[in-house]
């Protein structure tokens, strides 16, 4: 995986050529990649669908994360990107169900990962008659975590301290069970704040 090649990008978003996904990580060069928010409402709230990052993944493991996401390679167009949706939780949509809510930016600067991503972001909304079954690509995805998307915003800005989180997670013998916790901004994946809010904005235009 760390050798496929990626298209990179100068800072003003214009395409310079390709490199592989360890040199785009190590570097910190900008790369695209495909991002599906799914939300759904309840009693007239909305929630976001968040994964919660396998065990086994080598970056932020147990994380919560983007519902979907994932790099395009560089011979793969935009809409490629779908197949995140369908392979990390087993639901079938087409681009023709998302709504495009642009292209934002976002960095993810640690010690060990420099990750500059333009992010191709899409929203799906889960039709209010419709129930989900999620299924979980194990080495990817370790459950689904729904939180109320204001009670998300006020979490991220630090106007409280942690929120409820309701899903459905792999427990050690992978089966499938509910929980009910209270999490915080440290069990986020660490997006920067300009890619949280700019995705917040768009969501409420949408959600309206």
């Amino acid at each position: 995986m760390d050798r496929e090649l990626l298209r990179i990008f100068d800072v003003t978003g214009k395409y310079i050529g390709t490199s592989t996904r360890e040199e785009v990580h190590s570097k910190g060069l900008w790369h695209e990649t495909f991002h599906c928010w799914l939300v759904s409402k309840v009693d007239y709230k909305y929630f976001i669908h968040f994964q919660l990052r396998s065990n086994q993944k080598k970056d932020y493991p147990n994380m919560l994360d983007i519902s979907a996401a994932g790099h395009l390679k560089a011979d793969e167009s935009v809409p490629d990107g779908i197949r995140e949706v369908h392979e990390e939780l087993g639901v079938n949509v087409t681009m023709e169900d998302l709504i495009s809510i642009g292209k934002i930016p976002g960095e993810i600067i640690q010690d060990h990962i420099i990750d500059r991503e333009l992010g191709h972001v899409f929203l799906y909304i889960i039709p209010d008659e419709s129930e989900i079954k999620y299924k979980f690509q194990m080495e990817e995805v370790s459950g689904i975590m729904m939180v109320e998307l204001d009670l998300f915003e006020q979490l991220w800005l630090e106007k409280i301290d942690s929120v409820q989180a309701k899903g459905i997670v792999l427990n050690e013998k992978m089966e499938e069970v509910e929980v009910d916790r209270f999490v915080r901004k440290d069990d986020f994946v660490p997006h920067d704040s300009t890619y949280i809010s700019k995705v917040l904005k768009e969501l409420k235009i949408f959600l309206k």
